[in-house]
């Protein structure tokens, strides 16, 4: 049997027990019990969520209490949990099978110090803070989880649900795992490598006429789209709009439409069965050895990953 146990802190994200329906699932799917899941605190008793939720927990004691560790986050993760936690979290990488950081609780594993030297992501919104917090932290802001060695770590919220299902598919395999999905009306399970957000969100353009351009690039990736072309979008000059366009979004024209072709492909892989020589063509790649780079630079992992992963759930 696997022993699951998840250490909440006070103000824990209860987003993070969401998790536990993945294990929970297995065990109907599989029809016995092979996830035990507990709830444990340093002390134990009732441990306040940030929502104001109550959980009780059982405290923690001598070592093997679990064999795969959950550390949920917290609002204020830059903000260390405590000597006692953090000795614990030490621990459990030394004496489990394997420790994970849910979200922001990415960041008690790196204060522990257990991520030095390891890659790591956590929710985007503090991904800037961990680099800079943690220099010695690979940090992969950009990915849905991690996985290094016997410590992973996982993106923001519905990510960690992603991560737990990859758990499962590691101990139970992929059969068992589709089924899961299928039952908690996951899409798909997707792949560590996938991006963290839309690409449109993440540009952010503040004027009308730059994301009016940034509309029409998206509704025409199968043309060439230089600068030229986008500029006349916008009504002004190329020169005008390049730095415009890069004040605004933080991005050149090129790169811009570069994550919008890598995230058109990455959803007509996963949600057709067009071959990938006709993803490539239709967002606007030049050939199908190029988009594979492009996947290889984004996501780190190529299109053939991403299309295997979205048919496990099918």
């Amino acid at each position: 049997m696997h022993r699951v146990g998840y250490l909440l802190t006070e103000g824990f994200q209860i987003m993070s027990l969401a998790t536990q329906t993945v294990f929970e699932f297995a065990n109907l799917v599989a029809g016995k019990e092979v996830y035990r899941i507990q709830n444990f605190s340093m002390g134990g008793g009732t441990v306040r969520s940030s929502l104001g939720m109550h959980v009780d927990t059982l405290p923690l004691g001598a070592p093997g209490l679990a064999d795969t560790w959950m550390v949920t986050g917290t609002l204020t993760p830059q903000a260390p949990p405590g000597d006692e936690v953090l000795h614990s979290v030490r621990g459990f990488v030394e004496a489990s099978r394997r420790t994970a950081g849910l979200c922001t609780g990415s960041f008690v594993l790196a204060q522990s110090g257990v991520l030095d030297g390891r890659r790591a992501t956590t929710h985007w919104y503090y991904a800037d803070a961990m680099k800079r917090m943690h220099p010695k932290i690979k940090v992969e802001e950009d990915r849905i989880f991690i996985v290094d060695g016997p410590v992973w770590t996982s993106a923001g919220m519905t990510a960690a649900l992603d991560m737990a299902l990859a758990m499962v598919e590691k101990d139970l395999g992929a059969a068992l795992a589709r089924s899961i999905a299928h039952k908690m009306v996951m899409h798909q399970r997707r792949s560590g490598g996938q991006s963290q957000h839309s690409e449109l969100l993440a540009l952010a353009p503040k004027s009308d006429r730059i994301q009016s351009t940034l509309a029409y690039a998206r509704q025409h990736l199968n043309r060439p789209l230089g600068v030229e072309e986008l500029a006349e979008v916008a009504h002004l000059s190329p020169r005008q709009f390049t730095r415009v366009f890069t004040a605004e979004t933080g991005q050149s024209p090129a790169k811009a439409v570069e994550s919008l072709r890598l995230e058109a492909a990455r959803l007509m892989i996963e949600q057709s069965r067009h071959s990938l020589d006709t993803v490539a063509k239709e967002t606007g790649f030049r050939d199908r050895r190029h988009m594979r780079e492009v996947f290889m630079r984004g996501y780190g992992v190529p299109p053939q990953a991403v299309r295997r992963d979205a048919r496990r759930v099918e």
